[in-house]
């Protein structure tokens, strides 16, 4: 087939030079380390909104810690390795490269348009939790879901959710200047409180978050089965995008030291304070288990109330620039997808669900929210990672259509991913362990299965510029030899 046969957006596309790309520790992994110090991500870990008594840490530090640390490793090695190579290689964006796992048609709604939409789910998410820490000081006989639709709250929501919708479409340059920084508050804040509290340590023990042998918690299968829910469904989405942050890196080693420092590195480290620092505030003695396991809740606790408040507000600052960023994904992802629409519309649209998510609290049901992020982009991962294994790690090219392996391992993949919250018909909820995970599988497994079935359609023609792009690194300038034979020994 011809190139006329393709979409414009698949003629047109043109990679990004060798020459506009950076070192892994000037964006990937900073970008990344930013995502995961989101205080949203961390004061959750030891899984209070899990609805089990003590936690992930009803077994102990060991056992959380482990499946953290599993947890990391997977999101690397599974979700972001192989988009982040496809972008590298081809130096294309993912609504390119998808073309090849879901068709040159059905590549508009997966992975972009439907990318897109969850972007409206993260600011949601985001408005709904600045809100209540930036009212939360004034409230202090409220626990923070209790804040959360109140008058204030709500004003403030809509506030946050407008203003990082605005800079979103306007002024994300201005707020890309001041981003590399504001995650050094988190930071910070996880180390001060660290300190506060581990001379705590080495006294707990389960029983002082409420584990007893009339109520015993989560077994250890389970506390790794949460954390495993939790962290990839948070993180499923970025890493499909790594595709976005692979076409922006010189080589393979760049992918990997970025997603090993930027993405395992940070959750570990974000993560594993958040449990440590819970741990240590209850085996001290200063927390009951009406104090709850929210990290960011135990911060009056540790450092006093004035500054407890202070650390929320500082908190909520840095947690700004992620808000601005998911309304400019979502303003990208619309302005391909439906490029005769007025992106104003599309994004006004989309935050005015953004704000009733968030003053409803429906938002702050962060394991429903994460499980479905995760149902979604679970299958695409998959999919796209087995695409490129069997095009020989390589970019197999633009797809006619709707690609029948492609969407049909994701449906299948995405309804195993959504039994655990969904109410089915005669059977009602399945409790399907490490839903994101097995989302995953199922879509790896079924792609692979239906491509050697042949349901594949027929790869499309497309101009060179992808495979110039491959071959970039042995067009490089003089002093940064070697890089070719560097990269095919990593892959």
């Amino acid at each position: 087939m011809s190139n006329g046969a393709l979409p414009d957006y698949l003629s047109m596309a043109k990679p990004n030079p060798l020459g506009n790309r950076a070192p892994w520790y000037k964006n990937t992994a900073p970008t990344y380390a930013g995502i995961m110090l989101w205080f949203v991500f961390w004061a959750d870990v030891p899984g209070e909104k899990s609805g089990a008594v003590g936690g992930v840490l009803s077994h102990g530090l060991g056992t959380a810690l482990l499946g953290l640390i599993l947890a990391a490793l997977l999101c690397h090695f599974l979700y972001y390795l192989v988009p982040a190579m496809l972008g590298m290689k081809t130096g294309l964006p993912l609504y390119i490269v998808g073309t090849s796992t879901y068709g040159a048609t059905g590549g508009f709604v997966m992975p972009g348009f439907v990318m897109g939409l969850l972007q409206f789910g993260w600011l949601g998410v985001n408005s709904c939790f600045s809100a209540a820490f930036l009212v939360k000081p004034f409230y202090p006989d409220l626990d923070l879901m209790g804040v959360i639709s109140t008058p204030p709250h709500i004003i403030v929501a809509i506030l946050w959710a407008a203003a990082a919708a605005f800079m979103g479409l306007k002024g994300i340059q201005y707020v890309a200047k001041v981003a590399t920084y504001l995650p050094l508050i988190p930071l910070v804040i996880l180390v001060v409180l660290f300190f506060c509290s581990a001379g705590g340590l080495g006294s707990f023990e389960p029983a002082q978050v409420g584990v007893t042998a009339e109520t015993p918690g989560l077994s250890a299968i389970s506390v790794i089965a949460v954390l495993l829910t939790y962290v990839i469904g948070f993180f499923a989405t970025a890493g499909a995008a790594g595709t976005d942050f692979g076409m922006n890196s010189r080589d393979s080693k760049d992918v990997s030291m970025g997603g090993l420092v930027g993405i395992a590195g940070a959750t570990v480290f974000a993560g594993g304070l958040a449990l440590l620092i819970v741990a240590g505030t209850f085996g001290s003695g200063k927390a009951t288990v009406a104090s709850g396991l929210n990290p960011t809740q135990l911060m009056g606790i540790l450092v006093g109330g004035k500054t407890g408040a202070v650390f929320m507000w500082l908190l909520a600052l840095a947690a700004f620039p992620p808000a601005c960023f998911s309304s400019f994904i979502a303003a990208n992802s619309f302005k391909t997808t439906l490029p005769k629409v007025n992106p104003f519309i599309t994004v006004s649209i989309g935050t005015a669900v953004s704000i009733l998510l968030a003053v409803t609290g429906w938002a702050a049901d962060v394991m429903s929210v994460f499980g479905v992020i995760g149902a979604s982009f679970g299958p695409v991962c998959g999919a796209m990672m087995v695409d490129y294994i069997m095009a020989g790690k390589k970019w197999a090219g633009p797809r006619a259509g709707w690609n029948p392996a492609g969407w049909i391992s994701w449906v299948v993949g995405f309804i195993v991913g959504m039994m655990p919250l969904v109410s089915l018909p005669l059977v009602g909820k399945v409790n399907i362990p490490a839903a994101p995970l097995m989302a995953f599988i199922v879509g790896a497994v079924l792609y692979f299965a239906l491509a050697k079935a042949g349901m594949e359609s027929k790869v499309l023609e497309m101009a060179a510029a992808p495979a110039e792009a491959e071959a970039a690194p042995q067009e490089a300038p003089a002093e940064a030899p070697g890089k070719e034979k560097t990269e095919e020994k990593s892959d």
